[in-house]
């Protein structure tokens, strides 16, 4: 890697082309749950973290040019490669080409849906928090295929192969991510 971004930076870049206070904390729950992964793998979890940050970069302003867009804008303000092929690879199979290779882009590919997903499973229990989530719960709504029909399990399971983890291990250790910025991420609820 030659240029790392800083985490201030990174909000900086997103906050300019992401207005939106869900989709903030999107970038947010993505972030939390890469340096998590990050830390898990010994690697440096603020390259991981900001890589999740800017994961939907283009997002709000360019949907139908997703993950081109962003690629074009982090281009010009010299984003390092790394975090270029990182976002670039959550859209593998939807919008890009670019197929995960590194701990980092699998990672990403893969927890980015499930981050929607948890958060859905999380707004609607009595808590409406992260911190008393189960990876059963999760389990229960990730089967059910109208709960956040959104979320493509498809591209979760694939996530999953590509990392040789446990769908019950990544679910878990996304929650455990999440938690650790649950009340940035709005996920904290009543508890």
């Amino acid at each position: 890697m030659e240029k790392k971004l800083s985490r201030e930076d990174a909000w900086k870049l997103l906050t300019d082309y992401t207005k939106s206070p869900a989709l903030q904390q999107h970038a947010m729950a993505v972030e939390a749950v890469m340096a998590h992964f990050g830390r898990l793998s010994g690697e440096d979890e603020e390259v991981w973290g900001v890589a999740g940050l800017l994961h939907d970069l283009d997002y709000e302003q360019f949907p139908e040019e997703h993950c081109k867009k962003a690629e074009e804008i982090m281009r010009e303000h010299g984003i390092d490669e790394v975090y270029i092929r990182a976002m670039s690879c959550h859209g593998y199979g939807i919008c890009t080409d670019t197929k995960p290779e590194s701990q980092m882009e699998k990672v990403l590919y893969t927890i980015d849906e499930l981050t929607g997903l948890i958060n859905a499973a999380c707004l609607m229990r009595p808590s409406k928090s992260v911190l008393d989530l189960e990876v059963k719960s999760v389990k229960k709504k990730f089967k059910d295929k109208r709960f956040a029909a959104g979320v493509d399990r498809n591209v979760i399971r694939k996530g999953c192969e590509m990392l040789g983890m446990e769908l019950d291990e990544v679910i878990r250790e996304t929650i455990e991510g999440m938690k650790e910025k649950a009340e940035e991420i709005g996920l904290k609820g009543n508890l």
